[in-house]
């Protein structure tokens, strides 16, 4: 096999598993390519000859992977998001595994899943594209307060960042959903694809990254604590007993969504701080990215529509 490995150098722990990764996969014939940035290099760069491999390796976080797959929409070509990021919530939700060697066994299995992914439009008019979630809000105020203590404290630094932000910005909250026009109130908007969060805490009742939808949720609460309610109810969900969210958790769902905000409201997308604020456009394209799975995500998320990778 020919692998093309991107390496995002300034992700999580820096452990070097993706070279422990390397090491596990390599055979006779098989040729590895690696190219490493620390954030300053431009992607579309490293992914200029993709189609000559016979897969990508994305290594870094959340934002790393959703990147790669991005620039990759809609060619076929595979992609193996291997978590080396702090909180590596689309492995999760893929069920991967976490260890080298198990991802040098998965890419040698060779069984591709389709999956939505997101493109957000930002104020100055830069797209991007997004696996999990996109925000504005109270989400974005966490990340930028997570993002100092990532690395000593790992995921911890969320809950940490969340704790110490009990008075996020109200505001008036204008939606256009599919074109229809919705007026709300809060203190966040999410635009969710893949829904597990830490924990097997799921926003929504249902994880549904293969639909060409996103649930647009919004957060209806002055404060923090507010949201207690909804995040009770979401841990309840885990267990099985798939109660209602309550009412400071309002749900839409749709392909296209534009959030505007008075005041403005900072931007996010899969912990990626943009340093813009609302308004922002978020598009679905559904099943563009193509990514190399585990046979138990097959079995969550449907064995009718994997393929094998050919390598003829």
């Amino acid at each position: 096999m020919k692998l093309l490995i991107v390496n995002n150098l300034a992700s999580g722990f820096r452990d070097g598993a993706i070279y422990d990764f390397m090491r596990a996969f390599a055979s006779d014939g098989d040729e590895i390519c690696v190219r490493c940035t620390d954030g300053n290099t431009d992607l579309a760069d490293f992914l200029r000859d993709a189609e000559n491999f016979d897969a990508v390796v994305a290594a870094g976080g959340d934002g790393t992977v959703a990147s790669v797959a991005y620039l990759l929409a809609e060619t076929g070509i595979p992609l193996l998001p291997f978590p080396a990021g702090t909180a590596n919530l689309l492995a999760m939700n893929l069920a991967s595994p976490a260890e080298p060697h198990a991802l040098a066994h998965l890419m040698r299995e060779q069984r591709l899943m389709d999956f939505d992914i997101g493109e957000i439009e930002l104020s100055n008019g830069e797209r991007f594209g997004f696996s999990m979630i996109a925000g504005a809000g109270y989400d974005a105020a966490i990340m930028e307060g997570a993002e100092p203590s990532k690395r000593l404290l790992g995921p911890m630094a969320y809950f940490t960042a969340a704790f110490a932000n009990f008075a996020p910005q109200f505001s008036r909250i204008t939606l256009t959903i599919d074109g229809k026009t919705v007026e709300t109130q809060g203190v966040g908007v999410l635009a969710i694809n893949f829904s597990k969060l830490q924990f097997d805490i799921s926003l929504v009742h249902e994880n549904l990254p293969r639909d060409g939808m996103f649930d647009i949720v919004v957060m209806n609460t002055h404060d923090a604590v507010g949201l207690i309610p909804a995040i009770l109810s979401c841990m309840l969900d885990r267990a099985g007993e798939f109660p209602a969210r309550p009412d400071v958790m309002e749900v839409f769902r749709c392909r296209e969504c534009t959030v505007v905000a008075d005041p403005p409201l900072d931007v996010q997308y899969d912990g990626e701080v943009t340093g813009t604020t609302t308004p922002f456009t978020v598009r679905m394209l559904p099943e563009a990215a193509r990514f190399v799975v585990s046979e138990e995500c097959l079995k969550l998320f449907g064995e009718e529509s994997a393929s094998p990778l050919n390598l003829d």
